[in-house]
């Protein structure tokens, strides 16, 4: 997963803190990680390790990217 700002390799709990609204495209795919109180996962794991098709992989990327590029990111 490529994602902008190097982000993919940042904790769950740390991107979520910062951008809570990746958490909403998360959620809209089942992703309930957002929630883990202990949320030490890598992005890019958290994604991979649900079992996605690779379209919805695909389709988060894109979101998240063209969220962190309207953020100025």
């Amino acid at each position: 997963m490529e994602l902008r700002s190097g982000l993919g390799d940042k904790a769950i709990q740390d991107v979520i803190q910062t951008h809570p609204e990746i958490g909403g495209i998360l959620k809209h795919y089942d992703i309930g990680c957002v929630t883990c109180t202990v949320g030490v996962c890598l992005l890019k794991d958290v994604v991979a390790i649900h079992g996605l098709t690779k379209d919805d992989e695909a389709a988060i990327q894109h979101k998240i990217n063209s969220y962190l590029t309207a953020k100025g990111e």
